[in-house]
């Protein structure tokens, strides 16, 4: 498998399978899925299967503090944390405003690992992450969502929402537990998210309304796979590609979910928005042709 040890075809795979994630989560909500019922559905199936795939190679997880300690700070400020501030902040701040919160996620985490005296990308890879952004902002101003006056705290926490996923970027490299398995740690830190997420989803809906689930088999199982794919893949790039190359998977991610939204869902969108996924597209070459010189 010679190519799971390429940081491009690993990002160009997770950032594609985060981009179905888009699609799947509007069809979800369009079925009456409850957003926090479906963030649990995307952990626990992501856990559930990578942990059955690590039995089947033989292999035993462990379980200590260490490792617990691990899962608990990557779920809550990697994925639980995160997810529930991005589904508040989107009614008050508009998804292509919120999408432009997530663009700034590889810059947070450049920042952060130039801090911490991480490795950080050359002249190249840099441009590139600025090239990727620029594209980024301009299919999320073309979204039409963006020009709606937004409460100055919504705007404060939406900012957040990046600087949490650079946190994670950055502390899954620092704090990475010594001859541990990719496959083991996405493993135990969705479900460990998905643990968390139980008493949210009792808060927030009054039950576990699990029947709009049996409704849509085909898009759980669809979404259950992508999602287990992904975070394989996800935590396997987080090694081989560090956190700053790891963190423009959300610039494939737009730029796949916009595909896949013109072709399976109907949608329709301007040409600077095309535009600009073709700059994501340029930005990504970049940073790739970077990682290989």
């Amino acid at each position: 498998m010679q190519l799971l040890n390429s940081a491009a075809v690993l990002l160009v795979l997770t950032g594609a399978f985060l981009g179905l994630t888009l699609p799947f989560g509007k069809l979800a909500f369009a079925a009456g899925i409850a957003p926090s019922l479906w963030a649990f559905v995307i952990s626990i199936g992501a856990g559930t299967v990578l942990l059955a795939a690590f039995l089947i190679m033989g292999k035993r997880p462990r379980l200590n503090v260490r490792m617990l300690r691990y899962y608990v700070i990557t779920a809550l400020i990697s994925y639980a944390i995160p997810n529930l501030m991005t589904l508040s902040a989107i009614p008050h701040l508009g998804s292509g405003y919120t999408g432009i919160m997530y663009t700034l996620s590889p810059v947070f985490t450049l920042l952060l690992s130039v801090l911490f005296k991480m490795r950080s990308p050359n002249l190249l890879g840099l441009l590139g992450i600025f090239v990727g952004f620029a594209g980024a902002v301009i299919v999320g101003f073309t979204r039409g969502q963006v020009g709606q006056p937004a409460d100055p705290l919504w705007v404060g926490i939406g900012l957040l929402i990046p600087v949490l996923l650079a946190l994670g970027n950055v502390y899954r490299t620092l704090d990475w537990p010594k001859g541990a398995d990719p496959t083991e740690l996405a493993a135990g830190s969705h479900l460990m998210t998905a643990l968390i997420l139980v008493p949210i989803i009792f808060y927030a809906t009054g039950s576990f309304p699990v029947a709009p689930l049996g409704a849509v088999p085909w898009l759980v199982f669809a979404q259950v796979l992508a999602s287990a794919c992904m975070f394989a893949l996800y935590f396997r790039l987080q090694a081989v590609g560090g956190p700053v190359y790891l963190s423009q998977i959300g610039y494939v991610g737009a730029a796949i979910a916009l595909l896949a939204g013109t072709l399976f869902l109907g949608e329709v969108y301007q040409f600077a928005t095309w535009g600009g996924a073709i700059i994501i597209t340029l930005g990504v070459l970049m940073t790739t042709k970077a990682k290989v010189s």
